[in-house]
């Protein structure tokens, strides 16, 4: 027996549906193949060998120690210039977090200079509009704080973690909005602003497959009852998915 949501009508409420049975077919998702890198990505002549690294220099750096950058490379003064070992440098500089770009190319006098733009750091994290949540509840899930590397992949994540919050109390209309105001010394202040919406009422509750017993028996035996006006200081028409598993139990011991 399991639940199905079946959409949120104009009134902000959800169809249930109960059903015996559902298969479902899952196809493995594919990776694309990955293309090779190519030698003019890095400022080498395509088909030449490629020349010895004579010096590793780093430009646009602020607080991170050109030491430190070089670091992440596979490659040191004193090698080849290699494009798939380049490639791979460039995609580690990327993957730290640390640089909102990065760009690697040799030099006429045969160094390779690394071109970064530093992430910004994170001044403080601001919450507006959160009237029905406390702050305290909400910055236990938020993953940015001050002192942290801003990236706007964090940024986003940190709004489903704000959503899923107000899901959690029944709220499916909650939208965030993520604005970053820009300060000096590279530092940003991260303001959601958060439109909590109302409730999320149960406006049906169907039962499919049910022969022994009516759809109204079965709803009897629920928690969860379905929105109407006399209901209106009732939390059990609030539509709470951690409730689901217990409906369940409620059905199972009603069979």
């Amino acid at each position: 027996m399991r639940f199905i949501r079946s959409g949120v009508g104009a009134a902000g409420a959800l169809l249930l549906s109960f059903v015996a049975s559902v298969a479902a077919a899952q196809t493995p998702a594919q990776n694309p193949a990955q293309p090779a890198a190519s030698a003019d990505q890095f400022g080498l002549a395509p088909g030449a060998p490629a020349p010895v690294i004579q010096a590793i220099r780093v430009t646009g750096n602020q607080r991170i120690e050109p030491e430190t950058v070089a670091s992440y490379l596979v490659v040191n003064a004193g090698d080849r210039a290699d494009p798939q070992l380049l490639d791979v440098g460039l995609k580690t500089l990327f993957n730290t977090g640390l640089f909102a770009d990065v760009s690697l190319e040799m030099q006429p006098d045969n160094s390779l200079l690394i071109t970064v733009a530093e992430n910004p750091i994170v001044n403080r994290v601001i919450l507006e509009g959160n009237r029905r949540v406390k702050a305290d509840k909400i910055n236990e899930e938020v993953k940015l704080a001050a002192r942290a590397v801003f990236t706007r992949a964090k940024a986003q994540a940190d709004v489903q973690r704000i959503i899923e919050v107000y899901r959690r109390g029944g709220r499916f209309a909650a939208t965030v909005t993520p604005k970053i105001t820009p300060l000096e010394q590279n530092r940003v202040d991260v303001i959601y602003e958060i439109d909590e919406g109302p409730k999320t009422g149960v406006a049906k509750i169907n039962f499919v497959g049910n022969k022994q017993f009516t759809s109204g028996e079965l709803r009897g035996a629920l928690l969860t009852k379905e929105s109407r006006w006399w209901r209106f200081f009732s939390s059990n028409n609030n539509y709470d998915p951690d409730r689901l598993e217990y409906e369940r139990d409620l059905l199972r011991q009603f069979y």
